[in-house]
């Protein structure tokens, strides 16, 4: 059993910067996803990207939420454009960025992914060659998945380098994110899962959830977890919520954005393995055939 030595986030200090150099090859694709809804996911993924462009990161979001897309909604800003529009209006790819607040950017996926697995050879061989372009623009790109264990979250997870589960201390979240590493592990999908526990109220339930995630997965499961951290309760990020601006930077002091920070530079720091099929390039050869 692993000891856990991280909890919640007490002290009001932010981590130092990382010294680890930025990768140079493709982009280093992540996909955030969930057991259920309602656990966060969205919002730590617009402060996270957010989080990680102050550290120095090029990053861009795509938002991969087919049924309920609504990264947009939490920045308050309206993409005019898809990857639908790339895929067929012709809509070039440096055209469907919508640059976001915090210096990120975003891509809306629209119906966009599900088109990749009608797409001809020669329109599959465009797409991959424009896509070197965004590899060159970003250093980190953040998946925003569905929640659940549908066929195009499984997808999603499967094409990226890294996934990030995010759960909540209540036992149906528990439940539901074990149900989709133990999907992840029968199908070895990914040897590791990164995880982050949302909407702590004390460092007692931080640490019991986390003891509980990796009892249970240590217990039946031959994947490996990875714990990044916890973010608090925080009436902040209700308020950001409401008023359409990411708490990081909303409230910067807040004990919600010094915890994702925190998350942030944990990424940072952490090595990741860059396979054959890297970078946006290899994500969307990998998805293309998923999604058959």
């Amino acid at each position: 059993m692993r000891i856990i030595k991280r909890g919640f986030i007490r002290e009001d200090k932010e981590a130092p910067p990382s010294e680890n150099p930025v990768p140079a090859r493709g982009a280093r694709i992540i996909t955030i996803t969930s057991g259920k809804g309602g656990v966060g996911k969205t919002n730590i993924t617009v402060n996270l990207a957010i989080a990680l462009a102050q550290a120095g990161r090029r990053v861009i979001i795509f938002d991969a939420d087919l049924g309920l897309a609504n990264v947009d909604v939490l920045l308050g800003v309206t993409p005019r454009r898809t990857l639908y529009d790339h895929l067929y209006r012709d809509v070039s790819i440096e055209n469907i960025l919508f640059p976001g607040p915090g210096g990120i950017s975003i891509i809306s996926g629209g119906s966009g992914f599900l088109e990749l697995a009608n797409l001809t050879a020669k329109q599959r061989s465009n797409l991959v060659k424009n896509l070197e372009k965004l590899d060159r623009m970003a250093d980190i790109v953040l998946i925003d998945t569905g929640a659940g264990i549908s066929k195009d979250v499984l997808a999603f997870c499967a094409a990226a380098d890294e996934v990030i589960l995010v759960i909540t201390p209540e036992p149906t979240s528990l439940a539901d994110a074990y149900g989709l590493i133990k999907v992840l592990d029968r199908f070895n999908l990914h040897r590791e899962v990164h995880f982050i526990v949302n909407q702590v109220r004390s460092y007692g339930e931080s640490n019991e959830t986390v003891y509980r995630m990796n009892h249970l997965v240590d217990k039946y499961l031959t994947i490996r977890l990875n714990y990044l951290g916890d973010i608090c309760y925080d009436q902040t990020i209700v308020s950001s919520v409401k008023q359409q601006s990411p708490f990081i930077l909303a409230s910067p002091t807040s004990r919600a954005a010094l915890a994702v920070k925190k998350i942030a530079f944990s990424l940072i720091d952490k090595k990741w393995m860059v396979e054959e099929e890297s970078g946006l390039k290899g994500f969307i050869s990998k998805l293309s055939r998923l999604f058959r």
